[in-house]
């Protein structure tokens, strides 16, 4: 009996770990066709007689990123928004411009580990674990450097250095989402009331009032 049940549990635990990312394909491809009108976890797939090279192609990643905004980077994403032919391949990737002194803010991706190779300058990266321990991993990257940030765990990057910067990322979802903790603490909308805020960050109402702001 108790083998039984330990075989149980490790089915089931085998199945959560299964569930937990993106799911495997199940023919040569499913190009996305958002405008289908079955709505699916992800998207449903263009006829196959359909599909275009363009549904698997994206141009612009050697442009650089417009950086002339309060934090002084740019994303520019290459999910299943840009490119269909990512749906239900499990992958998708960005290039990220950095300013002297520009950050890509605290944000998560809820669904996806990202891997960032540094092309160019020098860049300041880290993740803090989950509580309760909340410890800082951080380093600072060279070009041709890489480091991994697991998924869900709260992650950052920096210009460390006096020039431009510029990375690449690689992450495990074709649509990994991302919260950027800042906007999405002080610019939900509606408000999340400044009471619960000021308790949370132990400040007064008015500095809460005056975050959301900014937001």
């Amino acid at each position: 009996m108790a083998i039984k049940i330990l075989l149980l549990g490790f089915l089931a635990l085998t199945c959560s770990l299964v569930s937990a990312s993106d799911s495997s394909p199940l023919q040569d491809f499913c190009v996305a066709d958002p405008n289908g009108p079955v709505k699916v976890n992800g998207f449903a797939c263009k006829s196959a007689m359909a599909v275009k090279a363009a549904d698997f192609s994206f141009s612009g990643l050697h442009k650089t990123g417009n950086t002339s905004n309060p934090t002084g980077s740019r994303v520019t994403a290459v999910t299943v928004a840009q490119v269909p032919g990512l749906n239900t391949l499990g992958i998708s990737m960005a290039r990220i411009d950095y300013a002297p002194k520009g950050i890509n803010p605290p944000h998560t991706h809820p669904r996806a580990t990202e891997i960032l190779t540094v092309v160019e300058g020098s860049i300041e990266v880290g993740f803090v674990t989950s509580n309760p321990d909340n410890r800082l991993i951080s380093t600072v990257l060279q070009k041709g450097d890489v480091f991994v940030f697991p998924i869900g765990l709260i992650h950052f990057q920096r210009n460390a250095g006096k020039g431009n910067a510029v990375a690449i990322a690689a992450l495990s979802s074709q649509n990994p989402g991302v919260i950027t903790i800042a906007n999405a603490v002080f610019g939900s909308k509606p408000d999340i009331s400044t009471d619960i805020l000021g308790k949370a960050f132990q400040v007064d109402n008015g500095v809460i009032a005056n975050l959301q702001a900014k937001f």
